[in-house]
């Protein structure tokens, strides 16, 4: 007996991506090759469709390790002390590795080039939208520090989404600006997606924490546009009095947009363009601003903030299903390298979900479904295994709700690309 029987499902997206296999050429095998009983493909495959079953420790290993569907998926299974061995992988010494290492500047790759193969033609634009969350930790893990602003010890991994793909998942230290080493991510992945798409024009979303002179002048220099909020203060709230006034006038709630040039005293090196809303409502004011280089026949000051920053705003419900439903939050590792890589095996099991969301579930109620509800309504999934020499048969339940919605996902992963 099996509950995971939607392992098939994950099989088939794997398939279709070529997830399991390019990610495991993201490591390097300085094993002894007579002495290998489990291939890195088979390594990294079984922890990321662990993490999108529901597995979130490697612990859970031991008993998974006898599942017959993940067994009939991935082939012989590993048990916790050989995957725990994959996440600890000492760095490399010189250019000879002890056992297992991953490269992370492939892995980074990886996740851009899936992002880029999911178009069948360069689209004409692209939102790129950058986020700082926390991370919890509760241990002495390297790279312990306090945030005050989420009031605990913490890390603050910068995630990259383009929609629902997920581009770059970078664990931090939270002793840093909310914004460090966001220039140098935003230059990989715009020169990787360019050299695929030399034409599409790209735009960068986040909140204040990232309305830094140096992000905003590289994408001045280098075509991207930004859409950025900006932190309030008296002189930004001065500009907008008079249309704040006309708000409080009218007694009901009620929206004002006012567009001007503006700069900081001493950290901007030019005026840009910002958008400010005097909003107020239940008898309180609640001014906002964004500072953007999209210009005035691009859209107007309403549309700038209601339309284009506000859906930012969606990004959160990605990260939410990166930490909630997969587990990326779990960085209990003694040291930043493997708390980085558990990161990216999370990410992994959400780019291989989103897959079988986009791939498959097109056609269902489930196009729009989370991870989390995916994984309740199509994989976990009771099944009765029978085992013979020749073939493998799983019988699921013929009364099971969402039997339809798994048949079409499961024929849509087997058609051709």
């Amino acid at each position: 007996m099996t509950s995971d029987a939607g392992a098939l499902l994950l099989g088939r997206a794997d398939r279709r991506l070529g997830l399991q296999r390019r990610f495991a050429a993201c490591f390097v095998d300085g094993r002894s090759p007579h002495t290998v009983e489990h291939t890195i493909e088979r390594l990294v495959g079984q922890r990321v469709m662990g993490i999108a079953l529901g597995y979130e420790d490697v612990n859970d290993h031991d008993e998974l390790r006898h599942d017959p569907v993940l067994a009939a998926t991935l082939g012989r299974l590993a048990g916790k002390s050989t995957l725990n061995r994959l996440e600890h992988a000492p760095v490399s010494d010189g250019e000879r590795y002890h056992r297992i290492g991953h490269v992370p500047e492939a892995v980074e790759a990886l996740l851009v080039e899936v992002f880029l193969e999911a178009h069948q033609r360069p689209p004409e634009e692209i939102v790129l939208d950058l986020d700082a969350t926390d991370d919890p930790i509760h241990g002495e893990q390297e790279g312990r520090f306090f945030h005050g602003y989420y009031g605990g010890y913490c890390y603050l991994p910068l995630y990259v989404f383009c929609g629902r793909h997920l581009l770059a998942s970078k664990l931090r230290r939270s002793n840093i600006d909310g914004s460090a080493g966001a220039r140098e991510e935003v230059e990989r992945i715009v020169g990787q997606i360019r050299r695929r798409w030399p034409e599409v024009r790209i735009v960068l979303r986040a909140d204040s924490g990232f309305a830094r002179d140096a992000l905003m002048a590289w994408c001045e220099q280098n075509r991207v546009d930004y859409l950025f909020g900006l932190a309030r203060n008296a002189r930004l709230v001065a500009e907008i009095a008079e249309a704040a006034e006309e708000s409080i006038a009218t007694q009901v709630p009620a929206r004002r947009f006012k567009d001007f040039q503006w700069t900081t005293l001493d950290s901007w090196s030019c005026r840009r363009r910002v958008v400010g809303k005097a909003e107020h409502t239940q008898g309180e004011a609640n001014p906002r601003f964004v500072v953007t280089s999209l210009g005035q026949q691009r859209a107007d000051a309403r549309t700038l903030c209601e339309d284009l920053y506000c859906a930012r705003g969606e990004m959160e419900n990605r990260i939410k299903e990166c930490q909630l439903d997969l587990f990326a939050d779990r960085t209990s590792t003694a040291t930043m390298r493997a708390n980085q890589l558990r990161l990216w095996f999370a990410s992994m099991a959400y780019v291989l979900l989103e897959g079988l969301r986009r791939i498959g579930l097109q056609a269902t109620k489930l196009a729009d479904a989370t991870c989390g509800s995916i994984r309740l309504k199509l994989l976990k999934v009771g099944a009765l295994v029978r085992i013979s020499v020749r073939r493998v048969k799983i019988a699921m339940a013929s009364s099971h709700p969402r039997q339809r919605d798994w048949a079409i996902a499961y024929a849509a992963l087997g058609a051709a690309p």
